[in-house]
């Protein structure tokens, strides 16, 4: 029985990365190696123009055995259906993750190391620290292939609503139920620190707190200081400027 477990486990592994064809039941055998860059494009599709391209560009074997991975993902057709992801997609998700990953689990330090490298004129280590904070949904520090897919699921994927609720979370860095000044200024100089300086025009250093006001003057409805989940999702739906930057994601992968 551990045996037939064990053979499962490793067929649906070999199916969710691609390593397996199964038409012909062969392995490729062919390998390749990417700069850290090109790999973790692989991980954040919204940096690519569609997954289509990616599966083509992206067929050959993992430099890493299956067997390295302590951690297995969900099987396919389970994630399919907690997922707005196809077989393809996931195969090509998959198949980064596990490059930069080969645990099956990316920590913090490990994932700003890989977010620095978009951002090397700035200090992204702040933002990264709030992101990987909103992947991690089961607070062990943390994330797993499912972590990390279901979240992108809902960034790309989901309705106008499961994208604000998940913004809101990412704001929300105390997890109380509602978005203050200081956690807002936080999550702004983040930003801008990752921007870096050397950005045109040049930001100056009162813009984030100037965002974080402007921010409130449309969102805090009651003028109470904090910014509820219902107030937040109201006044983003009336701001044409977040509708359409929403809608930019509809047609990523």
């Amino acid at each position: 029985m551990k045996t037939k477990n064990r053979e499962q486990s490793l067929s649906d592994s070999r199916e969710l990365d691609g390593s397996y064809d199964q038409l012909t039941g062969n392995t490729p055998t062919i390998k390749s190696k990417k700069t850290i860059k090109q790999r973790f494009l692989k991980l954040l599709p919204c940096c690519t123009p569609s997954v289509a391209a990616s599966v083509s560009q992206y067929s050959v074997e993992d430099d890493f055995e299956l067997s390295t991975v302590c951690h297995r993902p969900e099987g396919l057709d389970k994630l399919q259906e907690q997922t707005k992801f196809n077989k393809k997609e996931l195969q090509v998700l998959y198949r980064g993750f596990k490059n930069e990953c080969p645990s099956g689990v990316v920590n913090e330090e490990s994932f700003k190391t890989i977010y620095s490298t978009f951002f090397p004129q700035g200090d992204s280590g702040a933002y990264a620290h709030f992101l990987f904070e909103a992947f991690d949904t089961n607070k062990n520090g943390s994330v797993s292939f499912e972590d990390f897919v279901f979240g992108l699921s809902i960034i790309l994927r989901g309705t106008i609503n499961d994208r604000l609720n998940w913004a809101f979370n990412l704001y929300d860095l105390n997890k109380d139920g509602c978005i203050t000044k200081e956690e807002m200024m936080d999550i702004m100089k983040s930003i801008y620190d990752m921007m870096g300086k050397y950005t045109y025009p040049c930001m100056q250093d009162e813009a984030p707190r100037e965002h974080v006001e402007s921010f409130f003057q449309k969102m805090d409805r009651n003028n109470d200081g904090v910014v509820t989940i219902d107030e937040f999702i109201e006044s983003c739906q009336k701001d044409e400027n977040i509708m359409q930057s929403m809608q930019l994601f509809d047609n990523v992968i």
